[in-house]
């Protein structure tokens, strides 16, 4: 039994069928990656397993609880967090800023942007936001508005701001996408210390395969809304349904 149980999950969109009877089990403390072409249904699975969608059937089950019909609140709260494709950061306030929202969020319950004085009076809150940035070596940035650092780095302190929540489960929607090579190693070893540092599960969506092959443990391929297989990275290379799949034609 994995933390995170999806079982015979379908979805639909009028006449276009999404997602058919997908299983996936995420084991605790592993890099589960799902990928498929484009179209194959992994963002609607993915929205489906944060609350953004509702599946017409099936279940999902973290933890041994149930996530469908919570909102993407709850789900946050349950231990879950998302890094969208496009980093979703507030340009206009600094790196620090930045960091302090979800530490306060978290203490809270809520945040409002008229709260930024309130955070920076709150000693505890900025000491922890320094210590998030220590850790992801983004310190000498804290002055630095978001909006003008590299999409590397607005990356990493999104990345961040979810860590600030403590999350025990961080579902990654493209994390390198549009990124130099450069900053998509720096981003592989970044998930790779976190995964083994805060004994953290990820899932992740990527369309880079040397991503998926330098951290995944386990891979489901998805075509057409529907997983093809599910095996470990050596299996899925030569697979013949995979290559089918990427291909258009058997191998």
């Amino acid at each position: 039994m994995g933390i995170l149980e999806v079982k015979d999950v379908g979805k639909r969109f009028g006449g276009l069928q999404a997602l058919g009877d997908v299983n996936l089990s995420v084991a605790e403390n592993s890099v589960h990656a799902i990928i498929g072409p484009n179209g194959a249904g992994k963002s609607t699975l993915l929205n489906c397993l944060v609350g953004k969608l509702i599946p017409d059937s099936g279940s999902v089950m973290f933890d041994g609880q149930s996530v469908l019909g919570r909102n993407p609140y709850q789900i946050n709260q349950m231990g879950i967090s998302r890094v969208f494709q496009t980093p979703e950061i507030f340009g206009d306030l600094t790196v620090m800023e930045n960091m302090m929202i979800p530490i306060f969020a978290k203490r809270d319950g809520a945040f409002r942007m008229h709260a930024i004085e309130n955070m920076m009076a709150e000693r505890d809150i900025v000491e922890a936001a320094e210590r998030s940035l220590e850790d992801m070596n983004m310190a000498d940035k804290r002055h630095q508005h978001a909006a003008s650092m590299s999409r590397g780095d607005k990356r990493r302190l999104e990345i961040a701001m979810c860590l600030a929540q403590e999350p025990r489960l961080l579902l990654l929607d493209e994390p390198t996408a549009g990124m130099a090579r450069a900053d998509t190693n720096n981003t592989i070893d970044l998930l790779k210390q976190i995964k083994d540092e805060r004994n953290i599960t990820i899932a992740i969506i990527e369309h880079d395969m040397h991503v998926v092959f330098s951290l995944a443990e386990r891979i489901t391929v998805l075509a057409q809304g529907t997983p093809l297989v599910e095996d470990t990275p050596d299996n899925i290379k030569g697979h013949p349904k995979v290559r089918e799949a990427y291909l258009g034609e058997a191998a």
